[in-house]
């Protein structure tokens, strides 16, 4: 069996120090139908068991987290950093202020399971969001504000 193979109970070191800054990721859900749905969001790690996330208010994985309040968080980082987060969830906040005028809602995930999905002898690029040129220092900023309420906001 390969690292690759191995479920933790908590997220390892290495995706931890990734995520307590913060990072992109896909937000994992499923479906009325039962079908997957994904969709982009923010996520920012507050210790191995708790992963904090962002869900567009409206939006199908908002549905389908009040739902089934059950998720998976992808995570492609730097240095070949490839996991599947998954957990149940618990809504903390109706609007995270600093995406405005993005509507979205604050979640945060009891994690139940991370798995390595790097594959030895393959580089994944990271995941990440690239702002128009003339957006950029503005977007930036304010996705730095994002992981900045993600991290601070007490229940």
């Amino acid at each position: 069996m390969t690292s690759a193979n191995v479920i933790t109970p908590d997220m390892p070191a290495k995706l931890l120090d990734y995520l307590r800054r913060g990072g992109p990721a896909l937000l994992l859900t499923t479906g009325a139908d039962g079908y997957p749905s994904s969709a982009y969001t923010w996520a920012v790690a507050l210790d191995g068991k708790r992963l904090r996330f962002g869900a567009d208010e409206g939006g199908s994985g908002y549905g389908n987290l009040q739902r089934t309040s059950q998720a998976a968080v992808h995570i492609i980082g730097p240095d070949n950093l490839a996991y599947l987060v998954k957990g149940t969830t618990r809504f903390l906040k109706e609007h995270i202020n600093a995406a405005s005028p993005a509507r979205m809602a604050l979640f945060e995930l009891d994690v139940i399971g991370a798995r390595d999905q790097s594959f030895p002898g393959v580089t994944a690029k990271p995941f990440t969001y690239e702002w128009p040129a003339a957006q950029r220092d503005a977007l930036t900023k304010m996705e730095q504000s994002v992981f900045t309420e993600m991290r601070d906001f007490a229940k």
